[in-house]
């Protein structure tokens, strides 16, 4: 099935590992160009060079209030067009309701929360019919990970800034969506299965409680999330989907 994504633009940003990445690496196979974003300058390159010349690095830090209008910018000058983004953030550190610093959740709310919210302003102004804006967020927000009190306090916010944009959007012809992952293989995964002290076990009991019994790989996640931003899912708006393996029993 062709995607009508070639020569398409978007900005994907949290892009230089894991989710992003992956996400970006199916949107250049399938013919679109990407704008890959990363706190550093040299990892956004990087990821960008090996992405070959659909690809541009640059480097942004979701939470600076001038991020979102560069990002655009540089879009439009390398590519001569923006037609959507997809935000992807690192997650908050871990932590208890009770643990987590005033610190930590003001720094969190800065970078996923508002630089989110900015990213999804700037792109809604800049976007024409058929543009597309995404959000990355978590099972969070439906029901609570255990020690990520930062990640559920966020998340579901998100998704209902999300769904309240999308109401206002359709009518202009642009698609907000939420992609919400489950297990997936990634270094934060590894990272966050470590924290048990029992990392092997933990993932093998995690993986029976999934329906189709392992976690999920990056590429299945960008696969994915590559199709909800492409023409090909034109009518799908204002839902939150999970790539989780059946692990999200309800509806």
């Amino acid at each position: 099935m062709d995607l009508g994504l070639t020569d398409r633009t978007y900005i994907v940003t949290g892009a230089t590992r894991g989710l992003g990445f992956a996400t970006a690496r199916e949107l250049v196979a399938e013919g679109a160009n990407v704008v890959v974003t990363g706190r550093g300058e040299e990892s956004a390159v990087t990821a960008a060079a090996s992405l070959g010349e659909r690809a541009l690095g640059v480097a942004a830090d979701n939470a600076a209030p001038d991020a979102a209008a560069r990002l655009v910018a540089a879009a439009r000058k390398r590519f001569g067009r923006f037609d959507g983004v997809l935000i992807s953030v690192g997650g908050p550190v871990p932590g208890g309701a009770v643990d987590n610093t005033d610190e930590e959740w003001q720094a969190a709310f800065e970078s996923v929360f508002l630089g989110a919210v900015r990213l999804a302003r700037t792109a809604a102004a800049e976007l024409d019919e058929g543009g597309v804006i995404g959000f990355v967020l978590s099972g969070s927000v439906y029901e609570p990970i255990a020690g990520l009190t930062i990640s559920n306090g966020l998340r579901p916010g998100l998704a209902g800034f999300a769904k309240s944009l999308s109401n206002e959007l359709g009518p202009r012809g642009i698609r907000v969506i939420g992609v919400l992952p489950g297990r997936i293989a990634t270094d934060r995964m590894t990272q966050l299965d470590a924290l048990s002290g029992d990392p092997e076990g933990t993932r093998a009991r995690n993986s029976a409680s999934i329906p189709l019994g392992r976690y999920g790989t990056p590429g299945e996640f960008g696969r994915a999330a590559a199709f909800l931003l492409s023409p090909a899912a034109s009518y799908v708006t204002g839902v939150m989907v999970p790539v989780d393996g059946g692990a999200r029993h309800g509806f």
